[in-house]
């Protein structure tokens, strides 16, 4: 099993969160990291050769890698290998360009934006912001993509007065009124494109399509008296993303049972039902090409899968301290308190009793708590990646996190010590032994 200390830590996890502000700059991201730790690229248009060996595949937002043992490392091949996989997506709630992003009204030049997931809308107000996503640029008589990232405060979209609200403890913001960003000031609207192309060096008429969204610009950091909790954008769910990978990485030197597998996808957070998300069959079909390439047939897939443990990772909520009420009674959930469990008997989580077992052992084998969440039965639950992926490929899922406050806000908080606590029980996951499911 891996030692209980990974190379994950909360400034890394800062260092992360800061250079990925879209979906497609985290996939870069795990994928530059996952290229410098020996792995091969794989087009999904083109054949595979042998999968042995380590392997990752890129589908936009999305990132699927696996390290599977080669037949000389174990003696014979085994294309009915199980797989140990996490979960993520690379998502989170934002403000993204409309396709005629150009307005004006009343003297200031606007740029329309829409709320993308479920963006708690009020935290995006009087924040400096950004613009990072990627463009579709003609080639001569092809397509390439481009990504593009502007880190410096060209957007704000402002509250109103209180003297001027109806009611002074806070606007009702509409999402097609109020989330308009201010630019500039001046007689019409300003072009958009025409800026964005000119920071890219590109002919305004060769951007032919966008997926743009806003970002908070201030940095990432550690705060609280002992620097003990991290504040930052998008923990939900860099805050998987981050020590997902470095689990993974981890388990690359601690092989066990089965083949590890780092699975991130893109539009969790709006019902992954996109040719990326977690409903679409980007996983079962890696998977399988990956049992086909070794030398495997349906009928190995189908019994590599029927072995196979998957865990969900997503954030989750600890205990809000203002709004205890809130919460379950009997399951206060802890900063720096160790990994949660996520369990709902509605299946908004996949959790079951097999999936639970086998994150817990996986915690014991770290070392580190096991903390367990039940939302309250008389609110509305949130759902996460696990309930679709077990559903699309059959096999057991287990819904878990690291606790957080202020989720989906644009700016969010997390425990300090979790980042590593996290990734410790992620790579203990990753790498069963033997005798164990």
């Amino acid at each position: 099993m891996p030692a209980t200390t990974t190379s994950a830590t909360a400034a890394g996890l800062c260092a992360f969160i800061d250079a990925a502000p879209s979906p497609f700059h985290v996939v870069a991201q795990v994928a530059a990291e996952l290229a410098a730790n020996g792995f091969t690229p794989l087009t999904e248009s083109a054949p595979w050769g042998s999968s042995e060996g380590r392997h990752y595949v890129v589908r936009g937002g999305s990132l699927i890698a696996w390290a599977a043992p080669d037949s000389a490392d174990i003696g014979h091949p085994d294309p009915a290998m199980p797989f140990r996989i996490v979960g993520a997506h690379s998502d989170s709630p934002n403000l993204r360009v409309k396709q005629h992003p150009d307005l004006w009204s009343a003297g200031w030049q606007l740029v329309g934006l829409e709320p993308y997931g479920g963006a708690w809308l009020n935290s995006w107000l009087d924040r400096d912001l950004g613009l990072s996503g990627r463009l579709s640029v003609r080639d001569g008589n092809t397509v390439r993509e481009q990504l593009i990232r502007i880190d410096e405060p060209i957007l704000r979209v402002p509250q109103l007065a209180i003297h001027l609200s109806e009611d002074r403890r806070g606007v009702s913001l509409d999402p097609q009124r109020h989330v308009n960003a201010v630019w500039g000031v001046g007689a019409g609207p300003a072009s958009l494109l025409d800026y964005l192309a000119a920071r890219a060096e590109l002919a305004p008429a060769d951007i032919l399509g966008w997926e743009l969204m806003t970002h908070d610009l201030a940095p990432s950091g550690l705060i609280g008296r002992d620097r003990d909790l991290v504040s930052a954008p998008r923990l939900d769910n860099q805050g998987t993303c981050y020590p997902g990978l470095r689990a993974f990485l981890a388990a690359l030197d601690a092989p066990g049972a089965a083949i590890p597998v780092l699975a991130i996808f893109d539009h969790e957070e709006v019902g992954s039902q996109s040719d990326r998300g977690a409903q679409s069959e980007f996983l079962p079909t890696v998977l399988e090409r990956a049992v086909l390439a070794r030398g495997g047939g349906r009928a190995e897939f189908l019994a590599a899968a029927a072995g196979s443990v998957c865990a969900s990772g997503d954030m989750a909520h600890a205990t809000h301290p203002n709004y205890a009420d809130r919460h379950e009674p009997a399951h206060r959930i802890e900063i720096n308190g160790g990994p949660v469990l996520k369990v709902n008997q509605n299946l908004r989580y996949a959790t079951d009793a097999a999936g639970a077992g086998a994150f817990a052992l996986a915690c014991a084998q770290a070392g580190v708590p096991l903390q367990r969440y039940v939302h309250r039965a008389d609110l509305p639950c949130g759902s996460t990646i696990g309930p679709m992926t077990a559903a699309r490929t059959g096999i057991t899922t287990v819904d878990v996190g690291a606790p957080q406050l202020a989720m989906h806000s644009a700016r969010e908080l997390m425990g300090a010590a979790d980042v590593a606590a996290y990734a410790a029980a992620l790579a203990a996951f990753l790498t069963p032994e033997a005798d164990g499911r």
